[in-house]
This record gives structure tokens, sequence and C-alpha cells, in this order.
């Protein structure tokens, strides 16, 4: 019996193997055929500057720059559920960086997430976002980067689990869930819509944080923007299609634009990894172009889940007495002795929609960590709020966030021990 069982087995991974090996094939055939297309490019100023401005809403530097590191040399490490990937260098070095790629290469890179040599390029680059970035954006962006000072910093090596770290399990998971793509306008909305969805969707990849994924890792996009967790980094990126979350339905549209500019206004501030798109990328966009964004966010689907039935979250006495305690010692100086907050600087926790999320992690990643608005060239010394992790236990974060969520009209399940615990 035994050996019939392993004798199933090794048919089944031989099958496996040679599933991969076509789906390799097929992936490769032909395109990597084509003879390389010359790298002669000449670019004007004004495509220059329109590549810059492009990678600014790309945020292409968050990735491809470590912190202290030169622009663009690569490096830093993504960490994902399943190892370590490594941003590549986009500097016009001719061994390391990009210098030696063609502009039809660069395209191909973003449009078929591709590298130069055909090789599958692992979605942590986010070309199923990057795949309906038009050419001529393209081009800009390719011509932008040539100008940038050449870095010789070769790319540090992938660290990922077998299989994931090989180019067969990459196939396999492209012909699951990758498909090139190209936007294309919808003839009966507005230009500024239409505008907004291409950088929201395309250069702005907003769903790869703000898109829940399966559990191969890619965005389900047939979801959108419902909100997705970002399991390394602990923190959830809420969804932007439901009122109890992050959606903009309803706001004045100069909020949504002062939100993505600065980072705070009149209706939510910004902070964890959204902070840091803020002060990387989006505070950087013209009026226009958050307007757009503005638009678009605004006209999302609206996925707000029906009200359930009211029912009193049951809360355990004790806890709350201790919640309140720590609230009152740690943070009633700033937030307000009933949760009220100070306008212009520390958020009202009543009524909050962060406070009242099903899920808690972004407040507990809030109080162990502090939260930080971005500086903005409008709003250039934000307030922020000093972490709590070196002087409150789990319990206590618990307890106080269990008390803040019960306090003052929430409503929202209390904070476990097992939620607050450190991994």
């Amino acid at each position: 019996m035994l050996r019939r069982t392993v004798s199933l087995l090794a048919v089944m991974v031989a099958l496996l193997a040679l599933a991969a090996a076509t789906v390799v094939a097929l992936n490769l055939r032909g395109e990597d055929a084509l003879p390389d297309p010359p790298l002669t490019f000449d670019a004007t100023p004004q495509q220059v500057e329109r590549g810059r401005y492009l990678a600014l809403a790309g945020n292409c530097a968050g990735c491809h720059t470590t912190r202290g590191g030169a622009a663009y040399a690569g490096g830093l490490g993504i960490d994902t559920p399943f190892g370590t990937v490594y941003a590549g260098n986009l500097t016009p070095d001719e061994r390391t960086g990009i210098g030696s790629w063609s502009a039809a290469q660069f395209w191909r890179a973003l449009h078929n997430g591709r590298s130069k040599d055909g090789r599958l390029l692992y979605p942590a680059f986010p070309y199923p976002s990057f795949t309906q970035v038009t050419r001529a954006d393209s081009d800009a962006l390719y011509a932008w980067l040539r100008t940038v000072p050449a870095t010789d910093a070769p790319n540090t090596a992938h660290k990922l689990r077998f299989p994931y770290d090989t180019q067969a399990a990459l196939a396999v998971w492209r012909m699951l869930s990758f498909t090139p793509g190209t936007f294309v306008a919808d003839a009966a909305r507005p230009a500024e819509w239409n505008r907004g969805a291409y950088l929201v969707n395309g250069l702005g990849h907003c769903i790869a944080c703000h898109g829940p994924r399966n559990a191969l890792g890619a965005t389900e996009g047939e979801r959108g923007l419902s909100g997705g967790s970002i399991p390394v980094e602990r923190w959830y990126a809420p969804s932007l299609t439901s009122k109890r979350e992050a959606s903009v339905a309803g706001w004045e549209k100069q909020h949504v634009v002062d939100l993505l500019k600065t980072g705070t206004s009149p209706r939510a501030s910004v902070m964890g990894p959204m902070a840091d798109v803020v002060y990387r990328s989006t505070q950087y966009l013209s009026d226009d172009d958050l307007g757009a964004m503005a638009t678009y966010l605004q006209q999302l689907p609206d996925s707000t889940p029906a009200p359930a039935s009211a029912v009193a979250q049951r809360r355990d006495t004790g806890v709350m007495a201790r919640g309140a305690r720590v609230y009152d010692q740690r943070c009633a100086y700033c937030h307000g002795d009933a949760g009220q907050g100070q306008p212009g600087a520390y958020p009202a926790l009543a009524g909050s929609r962060a406070v009242n999320m099903e899920t808690p992690v972004n407040l507990i990643q809030a109080v162990r960590r502090g939260g930080f608005l971005p500086a903005t060239a409008g709003n250039p010394r934000p307030y922020g709020m000093p972490p709590f992790g070196h002087l409150l236990d789990d319990e206590e974060i618990a307890a106080v966030l269990t008390y803040v969520r019960g306090a003052w009209g929430n409503d929202a399940a209390p904070v476990t021990l097992r939620e607050t615990m450190r991994r």
C-alpha cells in the first residue's frame, strides 16, 4: 500500500513538473525570439520631465531606493508570505542597472512582467497594475531613468522558499493570475473620471494594498479596492468601497484632494504605509490629477454591507475598567476625556470609522508603533502619536483598545489578547 502511494505521488510530481515546463515553454515561445531593438532613444526635455512626474505618481523610489542609498539603485527587501523579493537597480548603469536596456525592453517589463532576458519577474513588482500603463508613459519613464546618476549596485538575489523561487512556479502563477492588458477609457464617463481610473488602477497600483489577495498572493481584481491585509507589515489597507471603512463617497471633493496632497483633511488623516505613499508620491501630483483620482474614488461601487442586527457587544467590566485607567493615563491628554480629540491636531476617537472598523490591527499598530502623519508641503509639521509599545504590554493594549471601541457611543468588538500578541 505504501509503495503504491509513493508511486502515485511520484507520478503526480512528474505530471506537475511536465505541466510547469509546458507552461514555461508557452510563456516564452515567440516573445523572446525577437531580436533586441536598438538602444538609441532620443528623448525631449518635456518627455524627461514627464517621466520624472510619472515616477512620483508610481512611487517608484519607494521600492527601488534603500534608506540612505542612491536613488533608484534598488536593494530594498520586500517581505512577502513566500519570502523576500529585492527590488532591482533602475539606474542607467550598464552592468548592474538598466543602462543596456532598450525602451522596448523596459516597456515589456511594465506591460508583460519580463526582464531584459525574458526572465519572468515576481509580481512584488506590480506589473499586474503597470500593464495598464501606456507605451508613451513607459517611454517617458525610461527617458527619465536614463538621466539619474548611474550606480554600480549589483542586484540582490531573492530569498524565496521552494518552489516559489522557480521560474516554473512563476509561469504557473501567471497562467492562473495574470493577463497583459491595456487601459481602455470608458466612453460613457468624462475625461476626468478616466484619468483618475488610469492613475488609481495603473501607475498608482492602489489595489496592491487595498485589494484582497488569494492563497497564491494574487490580487482579486473582481473584488476591486475592497480592502486588503498587508500581512508581513501587519497593517490593513481599508476598503475604499465601504462607507464603514475608507470610502470617500459623500465627501467634499476638496477634502479627498487635501488628504492625498497633505496627509490630512477635515474628514481623516493617513498613517502607516499610506503615510509613506503620500510622503513619497501623491503630495507631488498636480491638483488636476488629484482631483481626477478623487472623482474616480468617489464613484466606486458601494460595497458597504447591510447593517447587522443591533446586538450590544459583551464586554468584561474588569477589562473596561483597566482600559479606562490606561486611557486616562496615556491617551486622554491628546484625545480628550470623551474621545473628542482636538480639531487640526489630534483625531476624535468617538464615532471614528478607524476605531469602529471590524479589524483592530491598525489600532494595535498605532498604539504599539505610534501614528505618524507624513510631513508634506501643505502640512510640514504634523502632529503625531508616540509609540507605547515599550510602555504597555499586550494585555494593556487589548484593554485600552477594548475600552476605546466600547466608549462614547462606539460599539466595536472587544480586542482580545490573542490579537495583540507580538509575532
